[in-house]
């Protein structure tokens, strides 16, 4: 896929959708549902409830939201909310945890902050879910949805107009790999077997979404983990780190091409390869190299003042700045 932007890698993704609308829909298509899996890029909600210090439902998170915090890791919308908009929906996509109301034939949100791969990625900042528990809450759905289209296949008939939209393992290396003294991971895998490990686990998650309908799917490398400004050191990133996330994407991309050659034929796989995206200023952004707002071990924001002194634009070039340090 041929585009280029510049942009700093966490909040690439809003940015990338304007290409992968071209990819997968077309200039005017449009889909019926969005169904969204992954960590606290997406997350809308889903860990508002939970024992975890890793939520963003205070403030300054969702400072220049309609409706103030929510539970997204942003001061406004996220990238999810922002793809959403891009694809037509005239609502943002509900969070599983809070589905009250909503029309689950548009679709569902189930990420959550610090959830991996891994079912014990992230469990050092307290509960999550993992993406194997998304993919449970998922079939929830499709029961659900079973039951008013009348039935399973009709259900299945619908569900592969869809778009999904997969984006997971940060928390992978992050919050599990590169913390040695609270899990095992490192001393048991050399960084390519991990990739390996990670990328074969997430290939059966693929392959039961596909068992229940998803026929498009977006799956999104890791960005430069080493060079993001939780782990950003004396002004330098953190090549070690950087290595593993290369390693994961080069796993992931020979995935995607397998599916989409033979393994799940009927199936489009759109791999976006966020590492592609450079972070610089002449998109507007005034701070590549630290984060805007204090945080605490888990990655939350807890000052605001800082927005308070310099605006909802000083940071970033675009209307989020207070993005989750960790995903």
């Amino acid at each position: 896929m041929a585009c280029e932007i510049k942009a700093w890698l966490v909040l690439s993704l809003v940015l990338m959708v304007a290409c992968m609308q071209h990819s997968v829909l077309g200039n005017s298509q449009a889909v019926p549902c969005l169904f969204v899996f992954g960590d606290s890029l997406a997350d809308s909600g889903n860990n508002n409830n939970l024992p975890t210090l890793s939520k963003a439902n205070f403030l300054p998170y969702g400072i220049d939201f309609p409706t103030g915090p929510t539970g997204r890791y942003t001061n406004g919308l996220n990238p999810i909310d922002k793809l959403a908009q891009i694809l037509g929906f005239e609502k943002f996509i509900p969070p599983f945890a809070n589905l009250s109301g909503s029309d689950i034939l548009k679709g569902v949100n189930y990420a959550s902050g610090s959830a991996g791969i891994r079912q014990e990625t992230g469990t050092n900042l307290g509960t999550n879910v993992n993406m194997g528990l998304q993919l449970q809450h998922h079939r929830t759905i499709v029961s659900q949805i079973s039951t008013k289209l009348g039935g399973f296949h009709k259900a299945v008939n619908y569900l592969t107009q869809c778009l999904y939209y997969v984006y997971i393992g940060t928390n992978d290396y992050e919050q599990n790999y590169f913390l040695p003294d609270l899990f095992n991971t490192s001393r048991t895998y050399t960084p390519e077997q991990y990739a390996k490990v990670l990328t074969h686990q997430l290939s059966h998650y693929l392959k039961a979404l596909h068992h229940v309908g998803a026929r498009k799917t977006v799956v999104v490398s890791l960005d430069r983990l080493g060079c993001i400004p939780k782990v950003f050191v004396n002004g330098s990133c953190i090549e070690k780190q950087n290595a593993a996330a290369f390693l994961f994407n080069d796993q992931l991309k020979s995935l995607v091409d397998r599916f989409n050659k033979k393994t799940l034929k009927g199936s489009k796989f759109i791999f976006i390869n966020s590492t592609a995206i450079i972070h610089d200023k002449s998109n507007g952004f005034k701070f590549t190299n630290a984060p805007c707002c204090t945080t605490n071990e888990g990655g939350n924001v807890f000052l605001m003042e800082l927005h308070a002194k310099i605006g909802p634009s000083m940071c970033f070039g675009m209307e989020f700045i207070l993005v989750k340090l960790q995903t």
